[in-house]
């Protein structure tokens, strides 16, 4: 019985040596959460610290006392030609479940999130790498080109729809309800390298910051970012400018991925339907006009007519678009022709003082 138990240890052992190696962004960890995690705060990023940095984006992580903010940080990539995977909360068996980031060749799927900054739900275009050199795209990203000169400008790739821009998690009651590509399929069956030990100890120290809690920041975090991992003190930090809502708008802008204009007033103004009670001064006027001059010409002879439009082109040209004013006018026009000289000089052709005296 002990060589049958000692047998079983040996060949457990052998599986898991020469088992693959399998990131934790492959499989769903930790405990499931019933409640999802809070909106994508907005904050901008700090400047690139020096060539060869990758920018890997912020995210809310769960612990004991329930979610904190993992900041946003720049880090150096394990192997040349390596590309980050952020990871997501997603919704299954009841729950929500962390899929951790990782490292590879290509982009994975990372559930549809729009962390900004390159990364806009679907793939990264935050730059590439160029012959063993990451270059740049200063589009979305903030780099001092003065000092790294490994940049070009793709203003493509940025992204001016709204859509659940700031939901930090797939599926469930509100999620993004993205599904993987065949490309992010492909990609996440390839070879993947883990966190790296500075990302790590990144997100332990981040849990260990009970300002960076959910519950004491209320989605705002006075650390969203940092230059470097684990620096979290200093001129590299950035504060979150406001707490994000699920239904903000984004536009992926160079000096904050997350960080949107509002385009609410130009739709206002190109899709408003005229107003019937005086938003439309100008057809209003037509209108009032229009049937003012229809009654003095009904009422009046030609000489009148020609006197009624004359007023009324008066009246266009003196009013304010005021809907009240055009109404007085228009009432008080029958007044001042309803006396019609025409009919008046009859009278004066009726006295023949010639027939009268005959000789």
């Amino acid at each position: 019985m002990r060589k049958i138990h000692m047998a079983g240890l040996v060949l457990f052992a052998l599986v898991m040596v020469f088992m693959p190696a399998r990131s934790s962004a492959q499989v769903s960890i930790g405990v499931a959460v019933h409640i999802g995690p809070p909106a994508l705060p907005v904050y901008e990023q700090p400047i690139c610290p020096g060539a060869g940095y990758l920018w890997t984006p912020g995210y809310w992580a769960y612990g004991d006392d329930g979610y904190y903010w993992v900041p946003g940080t720049w880090v150096m990539a394990p192997t040349i030609g390596y590309l980050w995977t952020p990871g997501y909360w997603g919704w299954g068996g009841g729950g929500y479940f962390w899929h951790g980031g990782y490292w590879g060749p290509h982009v994975g799927f990372y559930g549809g999130i729009n962390y900004g900054f390159g990364y806009g739900g679907v793939g990264f275009f935050g730059g590439r790498w160029n012959g063993g050199v990451f270059a740049y795209n200063t589009a979305v990203m903030h780099v001092n080109t003065t000092v790294i000169h490994n940049t070009y400008v793709d203003r493509t790739v940025i992204n001016n729809v709204t859509v659940n821009n700031h939901v930090s998690y797939n599926g469930g009651t509100g999620g993004v309800s993205a599904r993987p590509t065949s490309a992010e399929l492909t990609a996440e069956h390839e070879h993947h390298v883990a966190p790296t030990s500075m990302q790590t100890q990144h997100e332990h120290t981040a849990s260990t910051n009970r300002a960076l809690l959910a519950s004491e920041n209320h989605g705002k975090p006075a650390i969203a970012a940092t230059a470097k991992p684990g620096e979290f003190t200093g001129h590299g930090v950035v504060a979150a400018k406001a707490a994000a809502t699920s239904s903000s708008s984004h536009n992926g802008s160079a000096n904050g991925g997350n960080k949107p204009p509002s385009n609410t007033a130009n739709l206002s103004k190109t899709d408003r339907p005229p107003s019937h009670t005086g938003g439309t001064g100008s057809n209003t006027l037509n209108t009032a006009h229009t049937n003012a001059n229809t009654s003095n010409a009904a009422r009046a002879n030609t000489s009148n007519a020609t006197r009624a439009n004359t007023s009324n082109t008066a009246h266009l040209n003196n009013s304010a678009n005021s809907a009240p004013k055009i109404q007085q006018h228009t009432q008080s026009k029958p007044q001042m022709q309803s006396k019609p000289q025409v009919e008046n000089r009859p009278h004066a052709e009726s006295k023949p003082p010639k027939e009268g005296k005959p000789r």
